[in-house]
């Protein structure tokens, strides 16, 4: 049975209490010092509109190593026609914004609702949520965001208007910011062909525990 969150203290049940689909825990509210505190401990929420705020803590994650990475002949095509452009922390609002906002298969409308939105974009501003995009010439056409926990990017959503845009943000993010971890939560065919896998619980939990997390460090070699 999940926790139910006390709004007035900062604290979590530990992530081995969650229920056999990840649920932890409900209520609260996201400002910035309970995100934080929950994704130190390998929690996110995930909720919509119609229910109150959810917290999860899978029992396993699924997750790519950076160093594991595997690009297939079309993807290594693409990177070399430099058909797109990249950049990172250029325009986080629209990048969370199309990922809100794309169609997904058997989904109906989004969980990135205008509350989520806000509390990332404040997360942003204060130096630990980023964004990979991807242009085609003055169009954003791709991307992803999350939350960086010393090296180890706990990946939030991403979205493509055209073909092999997130893939070409995806790969970017793994090969040019120095991570030992990506966090895709949600497993994926087409990550799962790129190298992501599942981990235990605890295994995550003692890669998050050996991180530094420092605002602003975002830098790569775009």
């Amino acid at each position: 049975m999940p926790y139910v969150l006390d709004e007035n203290r900062l604290v979590f049940p530990h992530p081995s209490l969650a229920d056999e689909d990840g649920l932890l825990a409900i209520g609260g509210d996201l400002r910035t010092d309970r995100l934080m505190l929950a994704y130190e401990n390998g929690i996110f929420p995930w909720y919509n509109e119609d229910s109150p705020i959810l917290w999860y803590a899978p029992l396993e994650r699924f997750v790519l190593r950076p160093s594991e990475l595997k690009v297939s002949k079309s993807l290594k095509q693409v990177l070399k026609s430099n058909k797109f452009q990249v950049s990172f922390d250029r325009d986080f609002k629209a990048v969370i914004e199309g990922c809100a906002n794309i169609p997904r298969k058997d989904q109906d409308g989004t969980w990135i609702i205008s509350d989520m939105q806000e509390a990332y974009l404040q997360l942003h501003e204060e130096g630990y949520a980023h964004s990979i995009e991807v242009w085609q010439e003055d169009d954003l056409v791709g991307g992803l965001y999350g939350i960086k926990i010393g090296n180890v990017f706990c990946g939030e959503s991403m979205f493509s208007m055209v073909s092999n845009a997130s893939k070409v943000a995806l790969y970017h993010l793994a090969k040019n910011f120095g991570l030992e971890l990506i966090d895709c939560q949600i497993p994926s065919d087409h990550l799962r062909k790129m190298g992501a896998e599942m981990i235990s619980q605890q295994e995550y939990l003692s890669i998050l525990n050996e991180q530094e997390i420092l605002p602003y460090d975002f830098e790569g070699t775009l």
